[in-house]
C-alpha cells in the first residue's frame, strides 16, 4: 500500500478491489469537536491528558479531524499511520517543527539544537550529531554505561536490604542523566548517589515549564509568572554553565591527546571533531545547544519507556519470567553485561518494543506545513499544523490483532506475508520516521537493555504499583510518564560482580 501512488487518498474495500480516490476536502468541511469564537477548541484542551483526548476524538470523529487552537492555530489531526509517515518523509522540505515550539524554547534562554532546528541549520547540525551516533562510536563508549548501571544496582540494593519502596521514574531519571552524561559528555555526573545533584534538580524543572507554556493560550508567565516561571532564569543559568562546562573540557581533551580526534570516547568529542572539519558550518554554541537537546530528551524518553516496560512485565507475569530466564542465562554470574551479550537479549528487546508501542513516550507529534499539499484526502496550506496522533493505528485490530494486549512475540516472527501485513513495525513509530528520525534509538535501546539486565540479573521484583493500587496515570510533559508508580525489590543471593 505504501507504495502505490495513490495509497493515502483512498479507501480499500473488498481484498483487490480499489474504489475511486478520495474527494480532497478543505480544513471546515472536515469534522472535529465544537468550537467556540476566538479560543476555537483551547477551551477543551487538558494538556498533560492531550494525548488521551487527540485519541478519543479519533474514535469518535474518524482518524482525520480538525481542531482550532485560537484565532489563527488550524490543526489537522491525524491518526492514519500512512498520513504520518507521510507527514515525517517530507521534512525537511514539507514541514518543520512548530515556530510556536522554537520561540518558546529561545524565550526561555535555552540553547538552540537540532531537535529544534530547520532549514540549512538543521542539516548542518543534523550530521554532526549523526557523527556522534555513528553505531561504532557508541560500541566504544559502553564501559561507562556498564560503570552507570553498577551505581544504579548499588542504590537499589540499599533500597533492597532496607525493603525500602522506590520511586520508580525518579531513579530511572538519575540513570538516563548519568548515562547521558557520561557517554554523551565524558562528565562524571553522578546523581545516583545524591539525591540533591544539581543538574539533575535542575533539567526536571525545564520540560514541564516549555510544556505549560506551549500550550498557554496567553503568554501569562510574562505578566503573572508563578513560582516556576520565576525560578526558570537561575535554572536555565545552572543548566547553560553546565553544558559550556562540558564542551570547555571536551576541547581540553582534544587539545591535550590528539589521538581522540581519531577515536573520540564520547559523543561531544565526535561532534567537535565533526564541528571542526571545513566548511562544516558549526560553532562551539550549536555544539552546546545539542549537548543540552540530548541532557533533556535522552533523560526522559528512555526513562519514561523503561518505567513503563517495568509496569507492563510486573501486569504480565509469564512475560516476565521469560525476560528473567533470559537475562539470568545470558549473564549467569550477575554481572555488568558485554555489548555482546546484549545483543543475545532477544525477547527482553521484543518486550521493549512491545512497551513503546502500547506506551510511547512521544504519543503525540506536532508539525506546520511549508508548501501546499494533500495529507489524506486533506488540502493543507502553508502554516497549518497537521498533530499527529501516533497511537491510533498501534491500537487498531484490524491492523494489530489483540491491539491492546502485550504481547512481545509479535515482534519475533518468522515472516510470511500474511505476518507482514499485520507487522506492528509497519504502524508503530517510537522513535519518528524519515530524515529526521531519532539519532539516539541505538543509544536508547542500549540504554535500556543495559539497565533491565541489571534488574532482572540482580533482583527479584516484589511489587510494582501505584500506592492506591489503581493503573498509572499518563501524564503527559512532552515525554509521557507513568504517575506514581513505585517498586519493591528482592537482592538475589547472587549479586552484581564487580571484579
Amino acid at each position: 500500500m505504501a507504495n502505490a501512488p495513490d495509497a493515502l487518498h483512498v479507501d480499500r474495500t473488498a481484498e483487490g478491489a480499489v474504489p475511486p480516490p478520495r474527494a480532497v476536502r478543505t480544513f471546515d468541511a472536515l469534522p472535529g469537536p465544537r468550537r467556540l469564537p476566538l479560543l476555537g477548541n483551547l477551551w477543551q484542551v487538558q494538556p498533560t491528558r492531550f494525548h488521551q483526548q487527540l485519541e478519543a476524538w479519533c474514535r469518535r470523529y474518524g482518524p482525520v479531524f480538525r481542531l482550532q487552537l485560537g484565532r489563527h492555530g488550524r490543526v489537522v489531526v491525524v491518526g492514519e499511520h500512512a498520513a504520518i509517515a507521510q507527514v515525517l518523509r517530507d521534512r525537511p522540505e514539507g514541514f518543520r517543527r512548530t515556530e510556536r515550539l522554537q520561540d518558546i524554547w529561545l524565550e526561555m534562554g535555552l540553547l538552540p539544537g537540532v531537535f529544534g532546528a530547520n532549514g540549512e541549520v538543521w542539516q548542518r547540525q543534523r550530521r554532526m550529531v549523526m557523527h556522534g551516533f555513528d553505531p561504532a562510536h557508541v560500541r566504544r563508549y559502553h564501559p561507562q554505561l556498564q560503570r552507570v548501571a553498577d551505581r544504579l544496582v548499588a542504590r537499589w540494593q540499599g533500597a533492597a536490604a532496607a525493603n525500602q519502596a522506590i520511586d520508580l521514574q525518579g531513579d530511572l531519571m538519575r540513570f538516563t542523566v548519568d548515562a547521558i552524561a557520561g557517554l554523551a559528555f565524558g562528565a562524571e555526573v553522578d546523581t545516583l548517589s545524591s539525591d540533591e545533584d544539581v543538574i539533575q534538580r535542575h533539567l526536571n524543572r525545564l520540560f514541564p515549564v516549555l510544556f505549560r507554556r506551549v500550550f498557554s493560550p496567553l503568554p501569562l508567565w510574562r505578566w503573572w509568572p508563578n513560582a516556576d516561571d520565576r525560578a526558570l532564569p537561575a535554572t536555565v543559568a545552572a543548566v547553560n554553565a553546565a553544558v559550556d562546562g562540558f564542551v570547555r573540557e571536551a576541547r581540553a581533551r582534544l587539545a591535550a591527546d590528539p589521538t581522540l580526534r581519531e577515536a573520540p570516547r564520547n559523543l561531544l568529542e565526535a561532534m567537535l571533531v565533526a564541528a571542526d572539519l571545513p566548511d562544516s558550518g558549526i560553532d562551539d554554541a550549536q555544539v552546546a545547544g545539542n549537548v543540552l537537546t540530548m541532557l533533556l530528551a535522552g533523560e526522559d524518553t528512555t526513562a519514561n519507556t523503561l518505567a513503563w516496560l517495568i509496569h507492563l512485565l510486573w501486569q504480565h507475569p509469564a512475560e516476565l519470567q521469560r525476560a528473567v530466564d533470559e537475562v539470568r542465562r545470558v549473564c549467569p554470574a550477575g554481572r555488568a553485561a558485554s555489548l555482546d551479550e546484549l545483543a543475545q537479549l532477544e525477547h527482553l528487546e521484543a518486550c521493549t518494543h512491545e512497551a513503546m508501542r502500547l506506551k510511547p513516550v512521544a504519543p503525540m507529534n506536532a508539525l506546520q506545513a511549508l508548501r501546499p499539499t494533500v495529507l489524506a484526502g486533506v488540502q493543507i496550506e502553508p502554516g497549518m499544523l497537521v498533530m499527529a496522533a501516533m497511537r491510533h493505528d498501534p491500537m487498531n485490530e484490524a491492523l494489530v490483532p489483540e491491539a491492546a494486549a502485550f504481547r512481545p512475540e509479535r515482534w519475533r516472527g518468522q515472516g510470511g506475508a500474511v505476518e507482514a501485513a499485520h507487522h506492528p513495525k509497519r504502524v508503530s513509530m517510537p522513535f519518528g520516521a524519515g530524515p529526521r528520525i531519532c539519532p539516539g534509538r541505538y543509544l536508547a535501546l542500549l540504554e535500556i537493555k543495559t539497565a533491565m539486565a541489571a534488574l532482572l540479573a540482580n533482583f527479584d521484583l516484589a511489587h510494582v504499583g501505584t500506592v492506591d493500587g489503581r493503573p498509572p496515570e499518563e501524564v503527559l510533559h512532552l515525554a509521557m510518564a507513568p504517575k506514581g508508580l513505585r517498586m519493591r525489590l528482592r537482592a538475589r543471593a547472587q549479586g552484581w560482580d564487580r571484579a
